[in-house]
């Protein structure tokens, strides 16, 4: 930026670093003068100070030295005693007003001399004095006065005058030359006061001149910026109307890519259980043996329907978690033979486990789970065979990484270190490896939610996975869980799997199902296992079913249903029979037992869609708590 001096354009940063600059040094150099001229009085003060006192001390000097002598003169004439009492000391006062002399003489003056001539007069006079005055007391009074009449006193009181007024008239000297002196510095510093101040002035006009143009300027360049920021708001709106337009695109293919790979598992899925049941109807209508098989394949399918929907869950933060505080080194520990005989005998398995690790709180099903994936794909990237190395260890991520990665927080987390001898990723397949249906697998060998349920539960856990891969080389998936303070369980054990999950005819279950299809499978399914049912359609009906059969052990009911939700019917029923207990389920993970993916510490669920194996094994299990 410049700003206009004189008619000329100059840096306005230099203009102004200068203009201040010179109106500070000639502040200074006034107040310097100023200062001086101080400094100056006051010695002047002091030097006027000073001559009093040298005045003073030759005045006294001198009127000790002619008291004494006309005392003199007076005892002569009288011979009266008391005519001596100025004498008396006078000698001594004298000789002190001349050593106070003495010391303030300069030496570079003639004081110094005068003070000694002035010395041996005095002392010449005052042994004068005392000559004639023991004359006098000896009778001798002619001889006194003749001394007296001589012009030897006269001539040394002539002396000692002469040398007093000569110091007089150097100090007066002294002093007007120092006024003089003064009263040009004074005269020097209204000049430089007057010159800095009229330059003061002419640098201030220069700058409120200056300044008035820079403003000028200012505003000039400020519409334009203004007009340049109204054209770049309006090409940044249109910027952004056409990167909404593009993340709408690339949302939409996201969805279109889900749904797409969702349609043709579930479509396959879906092929595998119609086309067996059909077989299946088939060869009994028949008559023929075989339908067994058909079913069994039924069942698988919708066993890995159910799977898929789980692993969609898992991607998108929904599926309800039950966390409990582990240990990772036990969790490792208990895994490391399932994960042998699912990685096979090429696979070198090593575990390396850190001392002192932290506590976690996470669902531990899902977490073997997310660990079982990734093991899983290790071992389909090494075909050939290799070594899987699984480290567990404590680490800290700061700042600089929490704000290089989307959605983590800075803290103390528990990692675990997946490691490969792999072929490795592409840093663009390493890019997409997260996306669900994304897969480098053949056709049929991956559905490509393995590694998208695993980023899902450690986002819905609070934790974080990093993939670090070279071609060649092999890959590290490192998983961090977020460390509590919490408290391992006095028993850190697995709940023992409940063998015997028949039922008791003694045993009343009531059923809460709004949909009539889903509610006769239910009440079927646990007849089957030997339970005693009722059932109700709504929470107002099941509470009338309660208070007719006070005697039911379990309420069996879904979670969302018109009317009266089930954690509101539950509520009311544990009101009135505190005894009762209650078994959820759901299809819809959003609901008034799931707060942000985590199941109530108090409550049981069982997820829709079961198998009669589920649903007889949560039974038997919330019954024998």
């Amino acid at each position: 930026m410049t700003v206009k001096v004189l008619g000329r354009r100059l840096p306005a940063a230099t203009t102004y670093v200068v203009a201040l600059t010179t109106a500070l040094l000639l502040l200074l150099l006034t107040v310097g003068a100023a200062l001086w001229q101080s400094s100056a009085t006051e010695a002047l003060g002091e030097q006027v100070r000073e001559s009093s006192e040298r005045r003073s001390h030759y005045r006294i000097l001198l009127q000790r030295v002619t008291d004494s002598e006309t005392a003199q003169r007076g005892y002569l004439l009288t011979n009266d005693p008391r005519y001596l009492e100025p004498i008396q000391g006078a000698l001594d006062d004298a000789l002190s007003e001349l050593r106070a002399l003495r010391a303030d003489a300069d030496a570079n003056s003639e004081a110094p001399q005068h003070v000694e001539r002035l010395e041996e007069l005095i002392t010449a006079k005052f042994r004068e004095l005392e000559e004639t005055i023991t004359l006098q007391d000896r009778g001798e009074r002619r001889r006194a006065l003749q001394i007296v009449a001589s012009d030897q006193g006269k001539e040394t009181m002539d002396g000692i005058r002469a040398i007093v007024n000569a110091a007089n008239e150097h100090e007066t000297q002294a002093l007007e030359a120092a006024l003089t002196a003064s009263d040009r510095a004074g005269e020097r510093l209204r000049w430089v006061i007057l010159f800095a101040g009229l330059l003061l002035i002419g640098i201030g006009a220069l700058l409120v001149a200056t300044v008035r143009g820079a403003m000028r300027d200012l505003r000039a360049s400020r519409d334009s910026a203004l007009e340049a920021q109204h054209m770049a708001v309006d090409a940044l709106h249109a910027r952004e109307q056409a990167e909404d337009k593009v993340r709408q695109m690339q949302k939409m293919e996201a969805i279109g890519q889900i749904t797409g790979g969702v349609a043709h598992d579930f479509n396959n899925m879906l092929a595998v259980i119609m086309s067996a049941l059909q077989l299946a109807r088939r060869r009994m209508d028949r008559g023929e043996p075989g339908a067994e098989g058909f079913i069994d394949a039924a069942v698988d399918g919708a066993r890995r329907a159910a799977s898929l929907t789980s692993r969609l869950l898992a991607f998108a933060r929904r599926q309800p978690l039950s966390p409990t505080v582990l240990d990772i080194n036990r969790v490792l520990g208990d895994m490391s033979e399932m994960l042998r005989r699912t990685l096979g005998e090429q696979i070198v398995l090593e575990t390396v486990v850190a001392g002192g690790l932290w506590r976690v709180n996470v669902d531990r099903q899902e977490l073997e789970q997310a660990i079982l994936n990734i093991c899983v794909n290790a071992r389909d990237a090494m075909p050939d065979g290799g070594k899987l190395t699984i480290e567990s260890g404590n680490a800290h991520l700061d700042e600089a990484y929490a704000a290089s990665n989307l959605e983590v927080s800075a803290g103390q987390y528990v990692m675990i270190a997946i490691t490969d001898t792999g072929a490795g990723m592409s840093p663009e397949v390493r890019d997409k490896a997260f996306e669900p249906f994304f897969t480098t697998k053949d056709v049929g060998r991956g559905t490509g939610l393995g590694l998208s349920q695993v980023h899902g539960f450690l986002k819905q856990s609070g934790g974080h996975a990093a993939i670090y891969s070279e071609l060649g080389v092999g890959t590290t998936v490192k998983l961090y869980l977020a460390r509590t303070q919490l408290e391992l369980s006095a028993e850190d054990e697995r709940a023992p799997v409940t063998t015997d999950v028949s039922g008791d005819p003694g045993t009343i279950i009531l059923v809460v199902e709004d949909e009539e299809r889903v509610r006769s499978l239910s009440v079927a399914s646990l007849r089957d296992l030997g339970y005693t049912v009722l059932h109700a359609s709504s929470g107002p009906a099941a509470l009338k079913v309660l208070e007719a059969n006070p005697g039911v052990a379990l309420l069996f009911t879904d979670v969302v249903m018109p009317e009266m939700t089930g954690k509101v019917l539950a509520d009311e029923a544990r009101t009135r029979y505190p005894a009762l207990k209650v078994l959820y389920t759901t299809g819809y993970t959003q609901n008034a037992i799931v707060h942000n993916g985590v199941l109530d510490a108090d409550a049981r669920l069982l997820l829709k869609p079961y198998s009669l194996n589920d649903l007889a094994k949560k039974v038997r299990a919330v019954l024998d708590e």
